[in-house]
């Protein structure tokens, strides 16, 4: 049982966690300007040294000695950083494309892909609630096609990459931190030398000389080590229902900047949303219903 302070510090944690990854694209509003390229590719490059600054206030180093040793680890790690940075790619591209509609439906649906995932390849069973929670995002997304007249690409490639990296994820036995930070140092070389060849060719708007979009780039590292930090604190102190029940505030918060930057809100889109609203309802219901007690999740080295 985790006791009142624990779960407080818990909450205030994953509350840090889903607001900023639900404010994030703001940030990624804020560097519009830049191609989404060079802005993933800041993301990486500027999270090594503050994750670097963080597993050594946490001691974790010898869990990124323990991955980069061992060549399955290493091995599953290098497909997550793909996944992953596929994911943030087309995520960065979608928030400046004015897509943010669909970023936000996106991890509304990936709970529900996860559980998919859940029954397709690790034979689970899905309950009653849980059934009727992914008919009704179906029917949801089902009207955005038809009515719509679109296709949520945006949508199904950001639940259905979260969900893969997350599988493979599982896969391995390491915190958070250090393995984000593995998948940065897989990916590194990849940004570096894609930051080089558009320094070399005058592209980058890094070396544009405005200072203040300097600052805002290099911030690219903390927006992302933070949250996840936030995130494997709060899983360390809470039971999995409620963080199951926070993670809705992200996509929540992404809907309202949608509104925020005027982003064209169509009836196809209300009906949608309405009815992932209503599973996210019976997802959350089924949670706190079929949860006897509260479990402490731990995931290794978080």
């Amino acid at each position: 049982m985790t006791d009142n302070k624990d779960v407080r510090d818990g909450i205030i944690a994953a509350l840090a966690a889903y607001l900023i990854w639900g404010f994030l694209p703001v940030y990624f509003k804020i560097v519009g300007a830049v191609d989404p390229l060079e802005v993933l590719a800041h993301r990486v490059i500027w999270a090594l040294p503050f994750g670097a600054l963080i597993l050594l206030i946490r001691r974790q180093w010898p869990e990124v000695k323990r991955a980069l040793t061992n060549k399955s680890m290493l091995g599953w790690l290098a497909l997550s950083a793909l996944f992953i940075a596929l994911n943030w790619f087309v995520y960065i591209w979608a928030i400046q494309d004015e897509r943010i509609f669909e970023t936000s439906l996106g991890y509304y649906i990936n709970p529900l892909t996860n559980m998919l995932v859940g029954v397709l390849f690790f034979g689970e069973r899905l309950r009653r609630f849980q059934i009727l929670a992914v008919a009704l995002a179906t029917i949801g997304v089902l009207v955005l096609i038809f009515s719509g007249g679109q296709v949520p690409w945006v949508s199904f490639f950001l639940a259905i990459s979260f969900t893969v990296y997350a599988v493979i994820r599982k896969k391995v036995i390491i915190g958070g931190m250090p393995g984000l930070f593995v998948e940065t140092i897989l990916l590194a070389p990849f940004a570096l030398a894609w930051f080089a060849y558009i320094s070399t060719s005058g592209q980058a708007a890094f070396m544009s000389g405005d200072s203040s979009l300097m600052v805002w780039l290099v911030m690219a590292g903390p927006v992302t080590a933070i949250p996840l930090l936030c995130f494997a604190l709060a899983a360390r102190r809470l039971p999995l229902t409620t963080i199951g029940f926070l993670q809705f505030l992200a996509p929540t918060l992404q809907f309202g900047t949608g509104i925020y930057y005027g982003e064209l809100l169509t009836t196809a889109h209300i009906i949608c949303f309405g009815f992932i609203w209503s599973a996210v309802l019976f997802f959350s219901f089924d949670a706190i219903r079929t949860t006897k007690k509260p479990l402490q999740v731990k995931p290794a080295g978080a």
